[in-house]
């Protein structure tokens, strides 16, 4: 799990980035109807599952929500198959 949190992450940070690129380049109302809230609470799962112990039961619900959330970059090269609920 922890290359898929790493995966995902980085994903993040590659959205962020490009959305960051189009507020310089259009000005911010580009963005009005961006993802980015999205991208902040998707990765505040990854952070917070890391940050669990493994025995807390919510643990396999947020493992398959964080495989779930992931898939929306299946098309990306490092995607694994395995990776999917």
């Amino acid at each position: 799990m922890d290359d898929l949190l790493t995966f995902l992450v980085a994903r993040i940070n590659d959205d962020n980035h490009a959305y960051a690129y189009v507020s310089e380049t259009m000005g911010g109302e580009a963005l009005l109807d961006s993802h980015l809230p999205m991208l902040d609470l998707t990765e505040q799962l990854a952070y917070e599952y890391r940050a669990m112990d493994p025995a807390d039961p919510r643990a396999a619900g947020l493992g398959y929500a964080i495989r779930v959330l992931a898939q929306s970059y299946a098309g990306h090269p490092a995607y694994r198959q395995e990776w999917r609920p």
